[in-house]
């Protein structure tokens, strides 16, 4: 396949990703991780997705600076030029306005692929065919361009977009609205009316057409980036964001940009598509016995136990009775029993520990 040298992917992989605790911790979070015991990271296998149709060159991962030691060591073939590092954390506003910038003006006709590092594609061929498909689109037009997962069901964890009935394009058509996680009953309404599918938060733009809408939508955001771009792609860029950062507001481009932007389309999409941002996704996506149970160390002894995720170090004997639709996580410092409907609340739990344990579990 001849790949386009106008065409980038920027990996995001700087989140802590704390609904996957207590595997996941904020010194080396799950897309470090090779949470469904494959061989292989979640962020070695968002970069091999891409590499078929994008140019290496073209590849990018942005993270925090303390991750940077594990981009590295995980994607060896990347060079060192194209893993950027944030000094903060500061959601995804302020690092697409950075690598949008910085790509603007290496080129002008830069068409960017923003992709979380934390999904799972099972159909590869398929999807890059959706995102080149979202690729052409953004390239002849000023628009802001998102791959929607045809819904399976009314899941509660997952964002929903609704998409007006008439095309713009063949599969293209214009956003109407943007609804964050809602609860089942409204779940329930959005599948049944045949006019919604989930974010996967994946995005497809020129660097140009983005940049518009933020100089718009967010202008202070804007203005503190243009203020310092001269230093971008320079041995100045790295002191120029620890000049920027800390000024930024910690704010999602979905919420800052995607849902108040005229110009935002969707793509209908199905390429077998799972966010691993939670257990009970994970469980979805993991090889399951008889009874419906998840298993994943050697020494681990189910009795009577049905739908359970049962995950814990190879050197560890678990012996698990009676426990219907739980999950339990053991690690060498914590233990985690939750049952899986209660899962969207592990981030109060991770609260509570914080409040009268030691960081060091987290």
């Amino acid at each position: 396949m001849e790949k386009n040298d106008h065409h980038y992917v920027i990996i995001l992989a700087g989140g802590i990703g704390s609904r996957l605790w207590p595997k996941s911790l904020i010194a080396k979070p799950k897309q470090f991780l090779d949470i469904l015991n494959i061989g292989k990271t979640l962020i070695q296998q968002t970069y091999e997705r891409f590499v078929p149709f994008i140019k290496k060159e073209n590849i990018f991962v942005i993270t925090h600076q303390d991750y940077l030691r594990f981009a590295q060591q995980q994607l060896p073939d990347l060079a060192i030029e194209n893993i950027l590092v944030e000094p903060s954390r500061k959601s995804t506003a302020p690092c697409v306005t950075y690598i949008s910038m910085k790509l603007m003006a290496r080129d002008p006709e830069a068409n960017l692929i923003i992709a979380p590092s934390d999904h799972i594609i099972f159909d590869t061929e398929v999807f890059s065919q959706f995102v080149l498909t979202a690729l052409d689109f953004s390239a002849h037009l000023n628009s802001l361009v998102t791959l929607g997962i045809k819904p399976l069901y009314p899941n509660t964890g997952y964002g929903y977009i609704q998409y007006e009935t008439r095309e713009v394009a063949s599969d293209i058509y214009k956003v109407k609205t943007f609804t964050e996680k809602p609860n089942l009953e409204l779940a329930k309404v959005f599948i049944e009316s045949g006019e919604f599918l989930w974010n996967s938060g994946i995005f497809i733009w020129r660097a140009k057409s983005v940049l518009k809408a933020i100089e718009k939508h967010l202008p202070e955001l804007y203005e503190i980036f243009d203020a310092e771009k001269e230093y971008l792609n320079t041995p100045q860029e790295r002191e120029a964001l620890d000049r920027i950062y800390p000024l930024c507001t910690n704010i999602s481009i979905d919420f800052a940009i995607m849902e108040k932007s005229e110009n935002v389309y969707v793509i209908p999409s199905s390429f077998g598509w799972s966010d691993l941002g939670t257990w009970n996704s994970t469980y979805e996506n993991l090889e399951k016995d008889y009874l419906g149970n998840a298993v994943h160390g050697k020494h681990i002894l189910v009795i009577d136990a049905t739908k359970c995720m049962i995950s814990a170090n190879n050197n560890k004997l678990v012996v698990l009775q009676g426990l219907d639709d739980f999950i339990v996580i053991d690690t060498p410092e914590t233990l985690l029993v939750c049952k899986k409907d209660k899962e969207q609340e592990i981030k109060d739990y991770i609260a509570e520990v914080k409040r009268n344990f030691d960081e060091d579990y987290l």
